[in-house]
């Protein structure tokens, strides 16, 4: 098994079928280098136009189509000291007469101080002069291509994965997503030092960073929806829209991984289920919203 440093020369505004950026094998690991959600990089620079330009694809050898892809997270570093948001809440989470009141939305500056684990804003309101936030970085954007040749915008989400803003996604968690194409072809972008639940005001504090990943094959495990484990829990994705459609999927795929793999029937799943889920609103501003659905791993037989 090798680690590869990889800094891309061409970013992608879409998960699809393109020109591997890099092969590597099954169990190999790769720091790889990624811009923000706008095309910025590590220097300030522009290098690459939005929504959520993607670094890769990577080309993982022996994955197939029924096979699924295992990344498992294992660092995630900001190569910045600066990111931004926008400075009011989407108008569709709020009720419609509160929108009247919302002015329209301004991107602003945040300081990130990285050692010390906290961001701030630039130039803060004075309700906020000495507010910060902690650093908890995470992944907007991973996923994999999709089938029928499709090239499906950075902005939204699927089966494949994409742009589901869950703030899940951070160091020390394994993904798994669902391979349609040879060599599974991965992306990953869209680096936040911090984000709500639901990416309510349409971003999070979007900056550049390195991400350490390891890459893994997994012969015939088909799956449906991407999924996802860490010390704690195990947890499934729902990518769609209207936000119940998100959850029936998640719900689904939670379903069939505790019968697949924990030797339950749909009716001692369902009782499981029933009484351990946990769900989060992942994300409620992208084209396809997100819903994770948990189950932590003690209540599991």
């Amino acid at each position: 098994m090798t680690t590869r440093r990889f800094t891309p020369t061409a970013l992608h505004n879409t998960l699809g079928s393109h020109p591997p950026a890099l092969a590597i094998a099954s169990g190999d690991t790769v720091i790889a280098a990624t811009a923000d959600a706008h095309g910025f990089d590590r220097h300030g620079g522009k290098i690459a136009e939005k929504p959520n330009p993607m670094t890769g694809p990577f080309f993982i050898e022996g994955a197939e189509p029924g096979d699924a892809l295992l990344i498992a997270i294992r660092d995630i570093a900001m190569t910045r000291g600066t990111g931004w948001t926008f400075d009011v809440l989407s108008p569709n989470v709020v009720d419609p007469a509160a929108v009247l009141r919302l002015r329209e939305r301004r991107k602003v500056d945040w300081l990130i101080d990285a050692e010390k684990g906290q961001a701030r804003l630039a130039e803060p309101p004075p309700a906020l002069a000495n507010w910060s936030v902690a650093v908890e970085p995470m992944i907007g954007c991973l996923g994999v291509a999709p089938d029928l040749g499709q090239a499906i915008s950075t902005a939204t989400s699927g089966r494949h994965g994409g742009n589901m803003d869950y703030r899940g996604f951070k160091a020390g968690v394994e993904v798994m997503f669902p391979v349609a194409v040879p060599g599974a072809l991965f992306f990953l972008g869209d680096v936040h030092a911090q984000q709500c639940d639901g990416e309510i005001v349409g971003t999070g504090i979007e900056t550049a960073a390195e991400v350490t990943f390891t890459a893994r094959v997994l012969k015939g495990q088909k799956i449906g929806w991407p999924r996802g484990l860490n010390e704690a829990e195990i947890f499934t994705i729902g990518n769609a829209r209207p936000l119940d459609q998100a959850l029936q999927h998640a719900t689904t795929e939670m379903l069939d991984w505790l019968m697949a793999d924990y030797g339950l029937d749909e009716v001692a799943a369902s009782h499981v289920m029933g009484q351990c889920v946990r769900y989060d609103v992942a994300n409620v501003f992208n084209p396809a919203y997100s819903v994770a659905c948990r189950v932590a791993r003690a209540v599991l037989p």
